[in-house]
């Protein structure tokens, strides 16, 4: 059975522990990385990332974008939300479905 995880600035991230979600604060980006890859290549079957911390390492997500697991889903952090967690899961609905949902 898959775990899902939660990364991110620990002020963003500190409450998903209540809901029984893995935290990984994280503040440096090498690290973060790091950590990124070894939680996508274990338990985690969804992996949430707070849109800031995305950012830093889009990179790094590209490289999960295709496969099934580990789903790694954006969310607003304590600085707001930027519209990126909405607009992947826009894209990944356009992708599943053919078409753009909101418009098609």
């Amino acid at each position: 059975m898959y775990k899902i995880a939660v990364m991110g600035d620990y002020d963003s991230i500190y409450g998903f522990a209540a809901l029984g979600l893995d935290t990984f604060p994280a503040e440096d980006t090498s690290k973060a990385a790091r950590m990124l890859h070894t939680l996508a290549g274990g338990q985690y079957g969804i992996i949430y990332i707070t849109e800031e911390l995305a950012e830093q390492l889009n990179h790094e997500i590209q490289r999960y974008q295709e496969q099934i697991s580990p789903a790694i889903i954006r969310i607003p952090g304590v600085s707001g939300n930027t519209g990126a967690g909405i607009a992947g899961v826009k894209k990944s609905v356009e992708t599943a479905v053919g078409s753009d949902i909101l418009f098609g």
